[in-house]
């Protein structure tokens, strides 16, 4: 139970089998097995002992994938950087998990001074790139080059394999802690719900910092297939790579899709080769499954529901349901059933099970469950109380099993596919001078599913209009994070306690809906 079985089995098996293709670069699971040994030894040689943590800023690339399996195959523990943050939101993922290594690709070199010169440890800057290292960097091909092969240092099981950072409820990310056993049984466990055809060739878009793209790469790395890569969504080029390599199987959000099936391109590139979409972050709309249904009739479409904590899947909705009968009955809206290896209970507020269609809280259990926060027990705590994963997502269950997603009972708001904590975002509006309370709710939007919504109390005698909050709040937070729109009211909805009653805040953008979020 290691992550790089695959890269063992597959050498030892089939060593000229095709293992990574990305634009004019081919490497077969000989030539991979080979970079990873030596990335590996390059890495101990900088310092990285048994544990440490390994980061990376880039785009998708087959280097991105050696960068996974070297760290493991050294001993060390991934830190994949969220490629939309702020250089103060990388340099607190890195600090607080004191990451002392960070390999960082072209696109980002412009952010490399200002989140070497922040960090409170400068961490040793690498180039994954094919031009020369820039001053005071050193080159991901030199190190590969130059380095002497290690040994697999064979971590496994209970070891800690990867820390991804997820959005805080209380305004900072959270580092979730994922051994190789969570990783591992999680991407086995789908293999063996979900077979991957012995000719499948998987085309992976989906930014790699994310569990859902890590999970399918490891996937595809453990059973031996070749994995393909572009480097970030771009409808007409992931368009062509599909055609020009024949892609069978993508991983992408509804929002992609959207993106694809209605570009004024789409009829001229030929992708009957695909057979396999795979779509999570949030449900697909009923119109936009209908095209794609017309646009892509051969296509097989599942949904796949889960969360980082969960490494991450913790249901799947599949072909079946996303046709005219699901739609007819309904089970298109579902979640899906829990996978193999997975349970999944609804729950009150006491933890006790709920009967089949009464709306609770989706609690988890499974190898595939995190150890816990990075340095936050307090907040792992609650989260894994008794043994079980305490997702905050509100739903019902029916008697077959399916679960229906139907409201969030955390401050989580679910944007084109990426994870927004309400609480991160209100302490960037409170800190604006003239803030005196604010609450941040996910509304209703047909491109996004859900938009940053803000709604902001002034202190006396201010004045702030949307735009200044909005950009107050892009100079510290991810745009994606930053409010959409903005509202000013002389008070807050208050219960007894004190809290702020977000449900009232969302009732006149969500009331009439059958759910609460999208």
């Amino acid at each position: 139970m290691y992550l790089t079985q695959g890269l063992h089995r597959m050498l030892q098996q089939n060593p000229d089998a095709l293992a990574t293709v990305f634009r004019e670069r081919r490497h077969t699971y000989a030539q991979l097995a080979a970079r990873v040994a030596r990335l590996a030894g390059a890495l101990q040689q900088l310092g990285m002992h048994t544990g440490d943590r390994v980061g990376m800023l880039g785009l998708n690339s087959d280097r991105f994938l050696e960068y996974y399996l070297a760290t493991w195959w050294a001993g060390g523990v991934v830190n994949p950087v969220n490629i939309r943050w702020s250089v103060a939101e990388i340099v607190y993922s890195l600090d607080d998990c004191d990451t002392r290594i960070l390999l960082i690709d072209d696109t980002f070199l412009p952010m490399a001074e200002a989140i070497a010169a922040s960090a409170k440890v400068r961490p040793l800057l690498i180039h994954v790139g094919d031009g020369p290292a820039p001053a005071g960097m050193l080159g991901y091909e030199q190190l590969i080059h130059e380095a002497v092969p290690v040994d697999d240092a064979f971590r496994g099981a209970d070891d800690l394999a990867s820390i991804l950072y997820t959005g805080g409820t209380t305004g900072r990310p959270k580092g979730v802690m994922q051994s190789h056993m969570n990783l591992w049984s999680a991407a086995v466990a789908r293999a063996a719900d979900v077979p991957v055809p012995a000719d499948a060739l998987s085309l992976h878009i989906a930014p790699m910092f994310h569990l859902a793209a890590l999970s399918r790469v490891i996937l595809i790395a453990l059973v031996g297939l070749p994995s393909y890569f572009v480097p970030a969504f771009d409808a007409v080029d992931v368009m062509r790579t599909i055609a020009r390599e024949r892609i069978t199987d993508i991983l992408i959000v509804p929002t992609m899709l959207q993106a694809l099936i209605m570009h004024p391109e789409f009829s001229r590139h030929d992708l009957s080769c695909l057979r396999d979409l795979t779509y999570g972050a949030s449900p697909i709309a009923v119109p936009l499954l209908e095209l794609a249904l017309k646009a892509l009739p051969q296509v097989r479409f599942t949904q796949g529901y889960g969360m980082t904590e969960a490494a991450p899947p913790i249901s799947a909705n599949g072909p079946e349901n996303h046709g005219p009968e699901g739609i007819a009955n309904g089970r298109l809206r579902s979640a899906g059933r829990p996978g193999l290896g997975v349970t999944v209970r609804i729950v009150d507020e006491h933890d006790n099970e709920v009967p089949c269609g009464t709306v609770g809280e989706v609690v988890v259990r499974g190898p595939n469950i995190m150890l816990g926060y990075w340095n936050k027990p307090e907040e792992t705590a609650p989260a894994l109380r008794g043994g079980w994963m305490h997702t905050g997502d509100g739903a019902y269950m029916d008697t077959d099993g399916f679960i229906y997603i139907v409201d969030r009972f955390k401050d989580m708001i679910v944007s084109g596919g990426e994870n927004v904590y309400s609480g991160e975002v209100e302490s960037a509006i409170a800190s604006h001078p003239a803030v005196a309370a604010c609450a941040v709710i996910g509304i209703p939007c047909a491109q996004w599913g859900e938009a940053v919504h803000a709604v902001i109390v002034l202190k006396p005698d201010t004045l702030a209009r949307d735009a200044d909050i909005i950009e107050h709040c892009r100079r510290q937070i991810a745009g994606y994070k930053t409010p959409k729109t903005v509202e000013f009211r002389a008070t807050l909805p208050l219960s007894g306690a004190g809290k702020v009653l977000k449900r009232d805040l969302r009732e006149p953008f969500w009331g009439g809906k059958d759910r609460g979020v999208s």
